[in-house]
């Protein structure tokens, strides 16, 4: 591999590939559920937190999947990896249009992330790291970004089809444009020349300038274990929150539309931040940010002052994801990243599925969401402790080498 092969313009194509597939996999699958809570609700009389679980199947799916998909991409490449799983999650969520029950749903969810979104996620995100040996926290930044539009887009166009077409006609169509929008995209993913044969060979011999693997995994991995739980806890609940207090669905979630419409730019700031401070150092300033902010949605009484209050917290919230990306991408060696990136992501899912049947388990047992929100903020205090540690003892001339 050249020293210029890494700067082909194909990169970007990569990067805005994989923004335009995460949007809408992770939409549907981390928090797509959101707006089904409600109607759900009123139409089966399920609770809150039996509905919940429905969301919790699909990230367990994605998170016990990522474990096998992850290893595959290493060893397959990107491109097979992906569009299996794009025909996985978009077969799942047809089927789900004809579901009746709520163990249906979970098994389906459950698959669509199995099968579908781990097949998605690890491998993009390790990709989109591997075409940029510098730089890579801006393009992770933008390619994450994707992720926030799917995770506000997803649930407010669920919100419209299901006032036009009800729960089912709003399954089925999202499996259609599953299909029809993933499919093409994944077949524009390549391998990076970085990861080619030539080039992977070539690299073996820098593994020994990163960190040691087994202290960054098992760190990054409790790192996001409580930043996810933190940050689930509104992408699930902050819609219902809005409902309770008086707005209609599609008020509420235009909400967090907006919060997630502001975070993409916030996935791109904090990206470049961590090209210029470091990825960590990044991470740590997004955590703060999402930590003393969090509680504050349950002082909110006006839409306006929602609105607004959702901006501030979604563009600081949606750099914590992009400082997980880049730091993984950071201090993990290219030719192990993507299994690297399930095993963190595996505790990543746990959390996402832990903060929201939180709160809907909390809503149910105190019938005001307080005590979920309370909980969040205090986890996001705990990981700051754990990334500051991590920071500590990765610091250095090895480090500034791997950066550089």
């Amino acid at each position: 591999m050249s020293n210029t092969d890494h700067l082909s313009p194909y990169r970007w194509t990569i990067v805005f590939a994989s923004a335009l597939i995460l949007a809408i996999s992770m939409g549907s699958i981390v928090n797509g559920m959101s707006a089904f809570v409600v109607p759900m609700q009123e139409a089966y009389g399920w609770e809150r937190g039996d509905i919940a679980l429905i969301n919790v199947a699909g990230i367990v799916g994605l998170a016990a999947g990522g474990l096998i998909m992850g290893p595959q991409a290493d060893r397959r490449g990107t491109r097979p990896v992906v569009l299996f799983g794009a025909v996985a999650i978009g077969a799942c969520y047809l089927a789900a249009s004809l579901a009746g029950a709520l163990w249906h749903f979970y098994g389906l969810m459950f698959l669509a992330g199995f099968f579908g979104a781990a097949a998605i996620f690890p491998p993009i995100m390790a990709s989109v790291g591997n075409w940029f040996p510098v730089g890579a926290g801006l393009a992770i930044g933008i390619a994450s970004g994707g992720q926030a539009l799917g995770q506000g887009g997803v649930p407010f166009a669920s919100s419209y089809l299901i006032g036009q077409f009800g729960i089912s006609g709003a399954l089925g169509i999202t499996g259609v444009v599953m299909l029809v929008v993933l499919v093409p995209l994944s077949l524009l993913l390549r391998q990076s020349p970085a990861m080619s044969a030539k080039g992977a060979s070539a690299q073996v011999a820098q593994e020994k300038t990163y960190p040691p693997a087994r202290l960054v995994i098992p760190a990054m991995s409790l790192a996001i274990l409580l930043c996810c739980t933190c940050m689930s806890v509104p992408l699930m609940h902050l819609v219902p929150l809005c409902q309770d207090r008086g707005f209609a669905l599609e008020e509420a979630s235009s909400v967090i539309f907006l919060m997630l419409m502001v975070a993409i730019a916030g996935r791109v700031a904090f990206g470049k931040l961590a090209d210029i401070i470091g990825a960590l150092p990044a991470y740590m300033t997004a955590t703060a940010w999402m930590g003393l902010l969090v509680y504050g949605f349950m002082w909110m009484d006006t839409l306006t002052d929602f609105y607004l209050y959702a901006a501030v917290y979604g563009f600081g919230y949606a750099g914590v994801m992009t400082g997980v990306l880049v730091s993984i991408a950071t201090l993990i060696h290219p030719s192990r990243r993507a299994s690297a990136m399930a095993v963190v992501s595996l505790f990543g899912w746990i959390g996402h599925a832990n903060g929201g049947y939180l709160g809907g388990f909390l809503f149910d047992l105190t019938g005001e969401y307080s005590l979920a929100y309370a909980i969040a903020a205090y986890a996001a205090a705990i990981n700051l402790v754990v990334v500051g540690t991590l920071y500590m003892k990765t610091r250095g001339p090895r480090l500034r080498a791997v950066s550089a």
